[in-house]
């Protein structure tokens, strides 16, 4: 496995006890350095299984997991976690839970970072973090994360907590945030509209596997939304859901060859291309040439 990528994967699998399911089974991809990548899938469908892999949290049961150019944890002071459940200590202040931060990150702390990221949700620093709203927790451990400048930022499901303003201010802070350190970050979510205006790169798993990885841009233009007459043909192309209303054929496809020139075509948005290949378990996995790993 290569160094240059943020994370790389190769036939990793993991699974929960000997006679347990297999969260992840036979995944392979490759991210780039530098992006802000979207993890989405149904639940139960492996996502949170492997930000923790990536953090260093869970250890593979096969396959290889390469984090930073190494093994998962090696470089933790480079990567910062955000778990779904948000765990902060419940018995510290808000400006107690920053010093233990900056305690426990002296060499990268940024604490008008941490600062700046509560004040901006009007936190009371002496406010005891189990008197704090679920939102509130949220932007407290986003403030932790985000002080320690990491290079790599995982965050599993990091906005549930948060009303739309917040939701709108803190992905503006993520993508600041990339900008300005070329932090690359993972992040999953449901809310596939708000990852299309903010992500460059997709993640999509379904059933313990990887069915499409690459460039959101790339993966949207290779796929086309098309309506033609019901009759229509489609062996020439690589077919991801088709269905058939009355006499009009409408189908998702990645063209293998040119197109009719009596079909109505579109570019399909990321919401319909994710809806599409979960609808469609048996559709072929795409990856754009740069996720292959």
């Amino acid at each position: 496995m290569t160094g240059t990528a943020a994370i790389e994967a190769a036939a990793l699998g993991k699974r929960f006890g000997r006679r347990g399911g297999w969260a992840l089974r036979d995944c392979a991809f490759r991210l780039p350095a530098g992006r802000v990548c979207a993890v989405v899938g149904p639940n139960g469908a492996g996502k949170s299984t492997l930000l923790a892999l990536a953090a260093g949290l869970l250890a593979p049961s096969e396959g290889e997991i390469s984090v930073l150019g190494g093994r998962p944890g090696a470089a933790r002071e480079r990567v910062s976690y955000v778990a779904q459940d948000k765990p902060l200590y419940p018995q510290l202040t808000v400006a107690e839970t920053l010093r233990m931060g900056a305690d426990l990150n002296t060499d990268r702390w940024d604490a008008s970072v941490a600062e700046r990221v509560v004040a901006d949700g009007d936190l009371n620093p002496k406010s005891g973090i189990r008197a704090l709203s679920g939102g509130q927790r949220t932007r407290v451990a986003l403030a932790l994360a985000l002080a320690k400048r990491p290079d790599l930022l995982l965050l599993d499901e990091p906005m549930a907590d948060l009303d739309p303003l917040a939701r709108h201010e803190m992905m503006g802070l993520l993508m600041a945030q990339a900008a300005e350190s070329g932090t690359t970050i993972v992040m999953s979510s449901h809310v596939l509209a708000e990852l299309e205006d903010s992500c460059d790169h997709l993640l999509l798993i379904d059933g313990g596997q990887v069915r499409i990885a690459g460039e959101i841009d790339e993966l949207l233009a290779a796929h086309r939304r098309v309506s033609a007459p019901a009759d229509t043909v489609l062996d020439a192309h690589t077919v991801v859901e088709s269905r058939t209303t009355g006499r009009q054929l409408t189908a998702l496809i990645r063209p293998l060859a040119p197109l009719a020139a009596d079909w109505q075509t579109g570019t399909p948005t990321l919401e319909e291309l994710v809806l599409s290949y979960l609808r469609n378990p048996q559709a072929p996995t795409t990856k754009t040439p740069e996720t292959v790993a």
